[in-house]
Order: structure tokens, then sequence, then C-alpha cells
């Protein structure tokens, strides 16, 4: 073997171990009357977030009159929580911020 194509492998392989991922802040936007099928589909996608080591941060947007039924946004929330505490730790829990209700995950 080459002995200049070794040291390059070498260097190759030390580069890959090397290599640390970004953490990333994904979001996921939801409404307070977002039906089942699709908070699952979006429970799906943090999932895959998490597992790939990134921040989430959900948040539910209130419009309109909306905002006299806050439970409703929260209910989703933590039907959310419910779900995925398996594979991660609450960083903010659950609050308003203005005419949105948000809460961010972090991988376990």
């Amino acid at each position: 073997m080459d002995f200049g194509k070794f040291k390059f492998t070498q260097k190759q392989k030390l580069k890959d171990k090397t290599k640390t991922h970004q953490q990333k802040l994904k979001e996921i936007r939801l409404r307070p009357k977002t039906d089942e099928h699709d908070i699952e589909t979006k429970i799906n996608q943090a999932r895959r977030f998490l597992e790939h080591k990134d921040k989430v941060l959900i948040y539910v947007v209130y419009k309109g009159r909306e905002l006299q039924h806050i439970e409703e946004g929260k209910r989703v929330l933590l039907h959310m929580l419910e779900k995925l505490q398996e594979s991660c730790k609450v960083e903010k829990s659950p609050s308003m911020e203005g005419k949105r209700m948000s809460t961010t995950l972090v991988p376990k």
C-alpha cells in the first residue's frame, strides 16, 4: 500500500471521529383546533428531531376569539408532552407569550 494513501485514509478516519453535531432549535407550530391525526404526525416529527439531538420548540398560535379558550391549546401541548416524555426533558414548561403558548424540549 502507498504510504500517502495510508496517511490520507488515517486523516479521513480522524476527521469523521471529530465531527460533532451542532444542536439546532427546531420549531413545531400548532393551532388549538388541530386534529388528532395531525398532532400524531407532529409528535413523530418532534421525536425524529429529538433523536437527532436537536432542541424542539413547540408552540400553539391563537387567532381571534381562540384567545378566549386558552385551555384548548394547553390541552394540545400537554398531550404532546405526555407522548414525548420518554424521549425528552422539558426545558421550559408551557407558558403564554403574547398570542402564543410555547414550551421547549431537549433530548435526554
